[in-house]
């Protein structure tokens, strides 16, 4: 399965469907479910300007998320006003691109990884058949479901 790693806060901030762009200097074709990866590093300043308190999870994968489009920024105002979506504090850039996510449904245990630049592939567990995994995700969202239920 694809998986892509956002820096915390913002990872976190994607599976709980409050960050709904990440912005990329970089351009995908790609178009479907990803998990997300939260790094070993974090952003601090990131972390006061948004007062986040908790101490949040990093080298794992912590969700997943549906990239459904991507929007091509062209100037510093469009960034701005897209400031409640993306939460960055990223001025324009020459090419600035926001993937648009949607449906985000985190784990309730994360897996640990490592991650890697742009869109890589995760081979989770080895378990002979991927539909476990699949299953297994898909299982985890029931879960938080029926646990609010």
């Amino acid at each position: 399965m694809k998986c892509l790693s956002i820096c915390q806060p913002f990872a976190e901030l994607i599976i709980q469907n409050k960050k709904i762009v990440e912005l990329r200097k970089w351009n995908t074709n790609f178009r479907g479910e990803f998990l997300v990866h939260a790094p070993i590093k974090i952003r601090k300043e990131e972390y006061k300007k948004l007062k986040i308190k908790e101490k949040l999870t990093t080298g794992a994968i912590i969700g997943k998320v549906e990239i459904y489009d991507v929007k091509e920024y062209t100037s510093s105002k469009e960034i701005q006003t897209d400031k409640k979506k993306h939460f960055s504090s990223r001025t324009f850039q020459e090419k600035t691109f926001g993937f648009m996510l949607k449906n985000a449904k985190p784990l309730r245990i994360p897996i640990p990884c490592k991650g890697q630049l742009g869109f890589f592939n995760v081979e989770l567990p080895k378990i002979k058949n991927k539909k476990i995994i699949t299953d297994m995700i898909d299982e985890e969202f029931c879960y938080q479901w029926i646990g609010h239920h």
